[in-house]
């Protein structure tokens, strides 16, 4: 009789092909363009697990328009040398660092318009299926109209959505953002269809 293998888990793989940084990457991730004008930024954060402990291999993934509210691949014009796209792996302290512009204001397919933010999937282990959230900015006035913080009815929830003004330096307007994948302060994580 044979004895019982282990169990195997489905990742994460992160560290070995999409993030490692033996195959030249950076654990900061940049988004910023010399040649795209707008505010450069700094966003750094923690991911942190239901326990309060930080989570050291997880990956986020960002997506935003550029200063002048335009995504990338959309049929307006948009700056095509800005992607608006960077992906970042935290380190062992479950840190992650974004550089990028600050983005614009943005209308929606049907002519909303919302706050400038920046849309974060988060990979990590023990979800199967990946989370979607947003980074607003506290220093936007425009948070106050933005359709999806509304949406949001506790305040106590919606500020787990806000970047906080951080301590400035090196050029960047810095912020910090933590995302807490469960727990008393969890994130507020979007379905998507």
């Amino acid at each position: 009789m044979k004895n019982a293998t282990p169990s195997q888990t489905i990742g994460p793989f992160f560290a070995y092909s999409l993030t490692s940084t033996k195959y030249g990457r950076r654990l900061l991730a940049s988004n910023r363009i010399d040649s795209v004008s707008g505010t450069q930024i700094r966003v750094k954060g923690q991911v942190f697990d239901g326990d309060g402990e930080p989570v050291p291999d997880a990956m986020l993934e960002i997506w935003q328009a550029d200063p002048e509210g335009r995504l990338a691949g959309a049929n307006d014009g948009a700056n095509i040398k800005f992607t608006g796209f960077a992906r970042a792996a935290t380190d062992q302290d479950g840190t992650f660092i974004f550089e990028t512009v600050k983005p614009g204001r943005f209308h929606t397919s049907n002519d909303i318009l919302q706050a400038p933010h920046i849309s974060v999937i988060v990979f990590a282990r023990g979800i199967l299926t990946h989370l979607h959230t947003r980074i607003y900015f506290a220093d936007e006035t425009s948070n106050d109209n933005d359709p999806i913080l509304a949406a949001i009815e506790d305040p106590n929830r919606r500020v787990t959505l806000i970047a906080v003004p951080d301590s400035d330096g090196n050029g960047y307007t810095n912020y910090r953002f933590n995302i807490r994948l469960q727990g008393e302060e969890e994130t507020v994580f979007f379905q998507w269809s």
